[in-house]
């Protein structure tokens, strides 16, 4: 009775150990990582009207003339852009510097960027440049760019496989937290004054230099260590220190069985080319269904309704002095909503977090553009089901599409797959963004109360297709969820392969057999052609 105690006892310890260690790691690597995306985000929202201000005494300055209103919404367009195409940059660097540096180490290299952009943005003023302020912008993408890649790459490889979904989704809820503090910071009562402009796009900094005081000192990704290094005595340090003191034997040798299948399927290399990826059949269900999801995060028009959130809350009627601390309010709602969501996603799962979010976002999008439509009818009442509206469609995307579609990749896909799919995934997110920042205006000017329409059709075939096609990971081994996609693979393919085809794209000779003579005595068959030989059917 007492060795039951003191195994219990060391169990509870233990357990204490490998959530504290892996707590830290989280909020260390968070802090520099997603919270800088969030962040970026909303901060550029509170300075507008000055930087544009900004723009224009620039250009007196230099030739004697002002800009009109088109041609200072132009420049503030590429200033606004610049972040979608850093963004995107980042997202191709992501999976080379991911393999070549480590994840721990890529996401500290990574604050290298965001040095760079504060730096310019500080010295933009006084420079009377606001080119320095497009080229900083540029910069905070690439860094936003890697971090949205490289951070839940390092929780899912280093998370145990029962909280993996709750550590990765981590990710969702420090975005949510870096945009709604973003607005707090943006407040006229702290950086949000014109004098201080500089300094609240410089504040990024504080979170970068916290990230490179704290994460050094946390583990690697073990699976990283194992399967792309070969250091299997570094992975037992880390998952030593990441599961309390003890590397769990079982979860070691699952890591062995997945890296010799790795390296049976891509014959060793330690990693596979975007191209190679998109070729392999055996993948395709996989990356169909990484694709769409990362497509419709960002065509689902959540970034867009941060933007029409103070229209609609001056609709509503509150003061326009006040209208500020609405859109703080919409910031919180995802940011409440993230963090339930963290709790729930070990028990409710990931498809049906995605598919209900979605569900919901479609429904609260056909109820929020009859609110517009009525309300330009005027009819009482209507703005304030608009404003209702705003906070439901962002709680909606926080509960599911905010954070597991971060997490698909290091679901799905093998060790020397997952970081060119996070690759083909972010620059996919990232293009997305772009094309909807640039496009709502327009939307707007064609559609009018009606522009939520075609965002409540993504959600809607979102929800449809990810029901269909994405099984549940929640708990579950890699080998276990690759099964289920090659049962799609397979019903895809049914009734399409040839005699002699390969599930791996190979053609197969169908050579006839022949009976030899075995070393033991006995006939086998074997290929009439020596040349055959080799060749696994």
């Amino acid at each position: 009775m007492v060795l039951e105690d003191d195994a219990d006892a060391e169990h509870r310890i233990a357990s204490s150990g490998n959530f504290r260690t892996l707590a830290l790691t989280v909020c260390s690597a968070a802090i520099g990582g997603t919270f800088q995306y969030g962040y970026n985000i909303s901060i550029i929202n509170s300075p507008t009207n000055y930087i544009q201000r900004f723009i224009n005494d620039t250009y007196w300055e230099r030739w004697g003339t002002g800009l009109d209103t088109p041609k200072i919404t132009l420049v503030w367009t590429f200033i606004v852009s610049a972040f979608s195409l850093g963004g995107l940059v980042g997202a191709l660097l992501a999976g080379p510097m991911a393999l070549r540096f480590g994840r721990k180490h890529s996401l500290l290299l990574n604050n290298g960027f965001l040095f760079a952009s504060v730096a310019l943005v500080l010295t933009s003023r006084w420079a009377r440049s606001f080119e320095m302020i497009v080229a900083a912008r540029l910069l905070v993408g690439v860094n936003a760019g890697v971090s949205m890649n490289v951070q839940p790459m390092y929780f899912g490889e280093s998370a145990p496989k029962h909280l993996r979904g709750a550590v990765a989704f981590s990710s969702a809820v420090f975005t949510a937290l870096g945009i709604f503090l973003g607005q707090v910071v943006g407040l006229t009562e702290l950086l949000g004054a014109e004098a201080l402009w500089p300094y609240l796009l410089a504040s990024n900094a504080v979170p970068g230099a916290l990230q490179l005081l704290t994460l050094p000192w946390f583990p690697e990704s073990p699976r990283y260590l194992l399967m792309d290094r070969g250091d299997e005595g570094a992975c037992i340090l880390a998952l030593t220190r990441l599961r309390g003191g003890v590397a769990p034997e079982e979860e070691l040798e699952e890591m062995r069985q997945e890296m010799e299948k790795q390296r049976q399927q891509h014959g060793g290399s330690g990693s596979v080319s975007p191209w190679a990826l998109l070729k392999d059949r055996t993948l395709r269900p996989q990356l169909r269904t990484v694709m769409a999801a990362s497509s419709a995060m960002m065509l689902c028009g959540n970034d867009s309704i941060y933007f029409y959130a103070s229209s609609i809350f001056r609709e509503a009627g509150i003061p326009a002095e006040k209208v500020q601390y609405a859109c703080v309010g919409t910031g919180l709602s995802e940011f409440t909503a993230a963090a339930a969501s963290n709790l729930l996603i070990e028990r409710v799962g990931r498809r049906w977090l995605l598919v209900g979010g979605y569900s919901l976002m479609a429904g609260f999008a056909s109820v929020f553009t009859l609110a517009l439509a009525l309300q330009g009818l005027g009819v009482a009442g209507m703005p304030y089901v608009s404003m209702a509206c705003v906070f439901t469609y962002i709680l909606s995307f926080g509960i599911g599409p905010a954070g597991v579609t971060g997490i698909l990749p290091a679901e799905i896909f093998d060790q020397a797959s997952r970081p060119t799919a996070y690759m083909i995934a972010g620059s996919l997110m990232w293009l997305n963004l772009l094309l909807v920042g640039m496009a709502f205006p327009f939307i707007i000017a064609g559609l009018g109360p009606y522009c939520f329409l075609p965002f409540g059709a993504v959600c809607v075939a979102a929800a449809l297709f990810l029901g269909r096609t994405l099984p549940e990971t929640k708990g579950r081994t890699l080998a276990e969820i690759t099964a289920e996609f090659d049962k799609q693979g397979a019903e895809g393919e049914k009734g399409e392969a040839k005699p002699g085809h390969l599930g791996s794209g190979m053609d197969c000779p169908s050579t006839p057999l022949t009976a030899k003579p075995g070393p033991d005595g006995e006939e086998d068959l074997l290929p009439s052609r020596d040349e055959d030989v080799g060749v696994e059917c």
